[in-house]
């Protein structure tokens, strides 16, 4: 239950991995959009 554990979360960071307890964050559609609008105006 600490920094070896590769079940916890705090396991999951010094790992440098991700899974359910820490999971990659998941982009935003809107944010999504307005970069696509951005990038067709210049």
């Amino acid at each position: 239950m600490g920094k070896g554990d590769k079940r916890t979360k705090r396991g999951k960071i010094v790992n440098g991995t991700f899974g359910k307890f820490r999971p990659r964050k998941q982009r935003n559609v809107e944010s999504l959009k307005e970069q696509s609008t951005i990038k067709e105006e210049k």
